[in-house]
Parts: C-alpha cells; sequence; structure tokens
C-alpha cells in the first residue's frame, strides 16, 4: 500500500481539513454543564454524519446513561490488527468568558493558529484522525488496518459513564489496540512517545457553619465564618512546602523506576521557563524535579472554592455555607477511590466543631496507565518519529489524565498509546485555548505512516501482558 498517495491527497485537502474542524469547533460541546445538552446532541449528529460520509458502517451511537460516544467501523483488512481510533467530543466550559481575546466557540486563526474551546482539547487531534481514514478509504479504497471509531462525550468529566458504555458494547468494542488523539506532544522539536498518564478522581464538598447568611455587624466575630473554616480546612491538605499532608494519600503509589527518572531527565526541559512563562514559582512535593512532580508522582489541587457574597459592590454578610472543588492525580499502584475517600476523611476529620461537611459529588475516577516500551505501538510510533525526523524519541508520560486508557486495559485487556498533536503551552482548559495549524499537516502525515506501520504488526502481537 502506497501512503505517499494518501499523503498527497491530505496535503491538498488542509483547507478542507480546517474548515471542517471550525465547524466542529462553533458546536460548544461542554459536557459538564447540563444547559448545554442541546449542544452535545448537536456535535453527535454532526459527527454522525462525518464517519458515515468518509465511509465507515454500523455508525451509532453507544449509550451508557449519560452522553453517549459516536461509533463506526471500517472491517476490510482480513488478518490485519484492529485498531480502535479514540478521541471525544466535549470540552471545558469556556468560563471565564471575559478573559478571551476572540469568541471562544468562534474559531479564530491568527499567526497560524486556531484560536477556540476545543482545539488543542482535542478537537483538532480529533480532525486529524478521521481525516487521515476518510483519506485512506477515498484514495485506497481501504485501511492498511481495521478501523473502529470511539469519539466519547464526558472526557472532560472523568468519563462517568464509559465503564457502563464498555460493558453494554464489550464485545463490538473488541480489538487489538487503541490509537488515541488525545495526550499530545511534550515538545515541539523533540520527539516523544507517551507510555502513560496519571490517573485521576475528583470530589466537591459542602460547609455549613448556620442556617443561613448572618449580618456582619451583628454577628461578626462572634461566629463561625463558613469561608474562613473552609479556607482553614482545605489549607490543611497540603504542608507548607507543598507536599500532601492527607494521611493514607500516597498509599500504593510505586515509585519511579530507574528508566522513568533517566527518561525524564532526558527531556530537554528548561524548569524556570517552565514557571516563568505562566508567571508562577516551583511548590510541590520535594525530592523531585518539577517535571517529575507533574508525571511521575500524585498530586491533589483545589479546583474552586466559593461562597457568601461575590456581586459587585458589597455585602456585609458572615456567610453560611461555603464550598470547594477538589481533584487529584494519582500514579501507578494507587487506587483512585482509595485516594479520594482518603482526602474526604482528612476533610471530615479536620472539620472544625460546631460545622457541617456533606459531599456534593464524587467521582473515584480512573487509575494511572502504562505502556510497555517493547509493546507493538511502541515500536511502530519509534520507527515513524524517528524516520520523520532523524532523532530516536524519548519515552515520556503525561501528567494528566485519560481515563479511556486505563479503563480500556481493565474491562478489554487492550492498551493505548496516546498519539495526539497538541503540545504543552496551547492553554487547554484556559482562555485563549489554540491549536497551531502546522499540527495538522504534521499530525496527517504521522498519523498516516503510523497506521501502515502498525499493519506490519500481527494482532496476537498486541496482547504482550
Amino acid at each position: 500500500m502506497n501512503e505517499r498517495h494518501v499523503i498527497d491527497h491530505l496535503d491538498a485537502r488542509q483547507p478542507e481539513i480546517v474548515d471542517w474542524l471550525k465547524a466542529f469547533l462553533r458546536i460548544p460541546s461542554v459536557s459538564a454543564d447540563p444547559s448545554f445538552a442541546p449542544h452535545m446532541h448537536e456535535a453527535r449528529r454532526f459527527l454522525v454524519e462525518r464517519l458515515q460520509r468518509i465511509g465507515l458502517s454500523g455508525v451509532r451511537l453507544l449509550d451508557g446513561d449519560g452522553e453517549p460516544a459516536v461509533y463506526g467501523e471500517w472491517n476490510g483488512a482480513p488478518g490485519r490488527p484492529t485498531l480502535m481510533v479514540y478521541g471525544h467530543y466535549d470540552v471545558q466550559p469556556a468560563d471565564p468568558l471575559d478573559q478571551w481575546r476572540t469568541p471562544a466557540f468562534e474559531p479564530t486563526e491568527v499567526d497560524g493558529r486556531v484560536y477556540g474551546r476545543g482545539t488543542s482539547d482535542v478537537k483538532g487531534s480529533t480532525a486529524i484522525a478521521l481525516e487521515v481514514i476518510a483519506s485512506f478509504l477515498a484514495v485506497q479504497g481501504r485501511c492498511p488496518v481495521n478501523i473502529k471509531v470511539f469519539l466519547e462525550g464526558e472526557e472532560e468529566t472523568g468519563s462517568p459513564s464509559l465503564r457502563t458504555i464498555v460493558e453494554r458494547h464489550r464485545a463490538l468494542l473488541r480489538c487489538d489496540a487503541v490509537l488515541s488523539a488525545d495526550g499530545g506532544r511534550a515538545s515541539a522539536e523533540v520527539p516523544t512517545i507517551n507510555t502513560g498518564a496519571r490517573g485521576n478522581a475528583q470530589l466537591e464538598v459542602r460547609l455549613r457553619t448556620a442556617d443561613k447568611d448572618l449580618h456582619s455587624g451583628r454577628y461578626g466575630g462572634s461566629v463561625r465564618n463558613a469561608l474562613h473554616e473552609m479556607a482553614r480546612l482545605v489549607a490543611s491538605l497540603h504542608h507548607a512546602d507543598g507536599g500532601v499532608a492527607v494521611e493514607g494519600f500516597h498509599d500504593g503509589a510505586a515509585p519511579p523506576t530507574e528508566r522513568q527518572r533517566a527518561d525524564t531527565a532526558a527531556f530537554p526541559y528548561d524548569e524556570a521557563a517552565f514557571f516563568s512563562d505562566v508567571g508562577g514559582s516551583a511548590h510541590g512535593e520535594p525530592g523531585y524535579t518539577a517535571r517529575e512532580r507533574i508525571t511521575l508522582r500524585p498530586a491533589l489541587d483545589v479546583n474552586g472554592l466559593w461562597g457568601g457574597y461575590t456581586g459587585g459592590g458589597g455585602k456585609t454578610i458572615v456567610p453560611c455555607e461555603a464550598q470547594a472543588k477538589l481533584t487529584t492525580r494519582v500514579v501507578a499502584g494507587q487506587n483512585p477511590r482509595a485516594v479520594i475517600h482518603a482526602v474526604l476523611r482528612h476533610l471530615q476529620r479536620h472539620c472544625p466543631p460546631g460545622c457541617t461537611l456533606d459531599v456534593v459529588a464524587m467521582n473515584d475516577g480512573s487509575p494511572a496507565s502504562t505502556l510497555a516500551p517493547h509493546h507493538p505501538l511502541v515500536r511502530a510510533a519509534e520507527a515513524v518519529l524517528e524516520r520523520e525526523s532523524g532523532r530516536r524519541p524519548i519515552h515520556v508520560r503525561l501528567g494528566a489524565s485519560v481515563p479511556v486508557t486505563s479503563i480500556f486495559k481493565e474491562m478489554l485487556g487492550i492498551d493505548t498509546l496516546m498519539f495526539g498533536f497538541n503540545l504543552p503551552d496551547e492553554d487547554v482548559h484556559a482562555p485563549n485555548e489554540f491549536f497551531r495549524l502546522a499540527s495538522i499537516r504534521q499530525g496527517t502525515r504521522a498519523w498516516t505512516l503510523l497506521l501502515a506501520e502498525l499493519a506490519k504488526h500481527p494482532p496476537a502481537s498486541f496482547q504482550i501482558g
């Protein structure tokens, strides 16, 4: 199979690919906010139409009592491996809207970048994967491997119904391995291969100190203030040096291996620039570099803290209620459910007398994932990236979490290679998120070569334990 013709076809279609991506980006598919449900439905319709148009069969929605996944397949390569291509169509909320320099859901090109929510995470890389499949079918009439496309709608909320989807459609989803459009490049200059990611879990709690908000002139200084108490409570989660103070938080955490620390050290990393680029400063678990802390060690963060009056002007009250959202990142060997419950026990133990603490929401999340260095997915990616760059790729781990990697391994026994083309500086989850247009051409070329390379591996070789 001559993939050169496919690459030429993709190069010629770059303007069309960008136009399709922009249409996808205009759909505000925010899974976290129920008010965006009509837009989630619109995104599914948009993707179903695309999968049907490029020639996939069995296109359907896979329901797990949440936001359904979009599925389609092509099974015309007997004897070749079957690869599931994973992406997700949901995006983070765009708030705070006033910090965007361009409209969050009107993709805007500026200096070789397209700005908009979901550009980098992960509609840009999802478009790359789908366009490569489309071009193989358009040019060759077939793909080098069998394909199953799985586009999730809840990745940005921790994939709460993914297990149910897999359980209900286990037979349909069987394959030899997964190629994920999520999980991007660690560097624009140095070729890297993602061999794992941290897992995660989420918790939201509410603290109450009284039956109602109170007049600060009548009660201030004589009763507990919910915001004061919540601030003290979340501050107790960490030591002054940034290490996590929660008993049991590190239980099961596998210490970094010699290979992992060596790979991390081999990656060119300017620690000073890492902090200065975001106007931040070093803080965290002692004994590890910043790069090790964000990829090889667990973390606990307060993502939101609110209560009382936040409108314009002043309001002299003693707030009776405060809320906090927290997330954990876990590493190999840890049970995310046990970790998030350890955090909850800490909060309950440290909740002061006269206050009540309630769980608003809890998501047990998913564990960390690891891909063996000698896996066919890794070997194929190494061959492609070394051929393209002239340099041997460095193995890296993601600090972020991609739940599908661990859930598919646990429930289906299949491994995932994360092969997205977004880059670390693209303001993912923040205002002014963007994706480099040059990454589209780079990504479509690399995905084309990777599918052709994976076709050389017999299906049985992917089951390496």
